[in-house]
């Protein structure tokens, strides 16, 4: 804030997440109390140093956020003094559920398909990655790969290469969102989670496609409900 009480002017990219940002400290700052009508957009955004438009788009981000309601014909009240959850949980959280439901998508039909078509050599391979992600349950993103290592032998066992090809691309996604996912939960390797994983290679090795993909759904359904 400058001298004359002005806020600096917000030059930064997104500016209307910036704006809603520097709303979002004066209100916790105390300058409007739960209920109070803020000024209007053409007092904000000169304060702001921005558009009357991106003050528009900030308040409609923290309209979404629980933090401000506009009334039709009254203005934009205060209807909380903080977010419920601090709000880069809450979208990290519907991008973890999103690529949740993806990798549904792809890998039970891939772990019954692996069941059906795996060769004797693939099965050794799915063996020694279940053990490396046995052994890496200290570090975070180490475990992360390791894990990502099981699940892509799995679909390489499949011998659909469109699989394949989804599964690769979807990697970098995948990765942030578990390792994201790991550091909300604080559960890093489990012994109940290499289980899950051991009983789903071991339906692979029976050739028992109907569980191979039952396991699966149920492994990433759960992950999923983690997060409700």
């Amino acid at each position: 804030m400058r001298d004359d009480g002005r806020m600096t002017p917000l030059r930064r990219e997104p500016l209307a997440e910036q704006v809603a940002d520097a709303l979002l400290e004066r209100i916790r700052a105390g300058e409007w109390t739960l209920g109070q009508k803020l000024p209007g957009e053409t007092t904000l955004a000169p304060q702001l140093g921005v558009g009357r438009s991106t003050v528009r788009e900030a308040i409609r981000q923290l309209a979404g956020r629980g933090v401000l309601a506009t009334r039709q014909g009254a203005g934009v009240f205060v209807t909380a003094l903080d977010q419920p959850e601090e709000w880069d949980q809450v979208v990290r959280r519907a991008d973890i559920v999103a690529v949740i439901e993806a990798r549904i998508a792809i890998e039970v039909e891939a772990s019954a398909l692996a069941a059906e078509r795996r060769t004797p050599a693939e099965l050794r391979t799915l063996r020694r990655a279940l053990e490396a992600r046995a052994a890496h349950t200290s570090g975070l993103e180490q475990h992360v790969d390791a894990d990502t290592a099981v699940h892509r032998a799995i679909v390489v066992a499949a011998h659909n290469p469109i699989l394949v090809d989804l599964f690769d691309g979807f990697t970098p996604r995948s990765r942030q969102a578990m390792i994201d996912l790991l550091r909300l939960s604080g559960d890093v390797g489990s012994e109940a989670d290499q289980q899950t994983h051991r009983r789903i290679v071991d339906a692979i090795g029976d050739r028992d496609a109907d569980l191979a993909a039952a396991l699966t759904r149920d492994h990433l359904t759960a992950l999923k409900a983690a997060l409700a």
